[in-house]
């Protein structure tokens, strides 16, 4: 027998203010212990696209809209025990809101280029798995954070 988690789904948004400048959240996880480096993700309400829930989470854990985002790439976190798929994508042209933390919450906001992000990586100061695939994809794809996929993301 297996048990197996099923989960409604996430997202996770690489939100760039600047070309290869990245807005990332720090905040205190308990399965970890400890406070973890990430880029903003949240669980998929009932019936919300990953679209919506993007737009909606960007908002709430930064403070921040984006006029243009764009879907990137979905995977599985931990398809060995949990139906969790989440859904990348990248946010530009981003405009200050008024963020809304869940009561729970306790984020902290920087920025950081991406290579302060894959060195970040490589000295174990960024362990957040959704945030190393998003910012390897950053640095693979330098068309990710351009307006309509031209130029370079930095």
């Amino acid at each position: 027998t297996r048990e197996i988690v099923e989960h409604p789904g996430a997202v996770a948004i690489i939100p760039l203010l600047e070309p290869k400048k990245i807005l990332v959240t720090r905040q205190y996880r308990m399965a970890a212990g400890k406070h973890l480096i990430e880029i903003p993700a949240g669980t998929l309400e009932r019936g919300e696209s990953p679209l919506l829930c993007a737009k909606r989470e960007l908002v709430e854990e930064t403070g921040y809209a984006a006029r243009r985002i764009r879907r990137l790439f979905s995977c599985y976190l931990a398809p060995g025990y949990s139906t969790e798929k989440i859904h990348f994508f990248i946010a530009t042209r981003l405009v200050p809101r008024k963020a809304r933390q869940a009561e729970d919450e306790r984020i902290a906001l920087r920025t950081m280029d991406l290579q302060e992000g894959l060195r970040g990586i490589e000295r174990g100061q960024i362990q957040d798995a959704k945030t190393i695939c998003a910012l390897y994809y950053l640095a693979t794809h330098e068309r990710a954070g351009s307006r309509k996929g031209k130029g370079r993301v930095g």
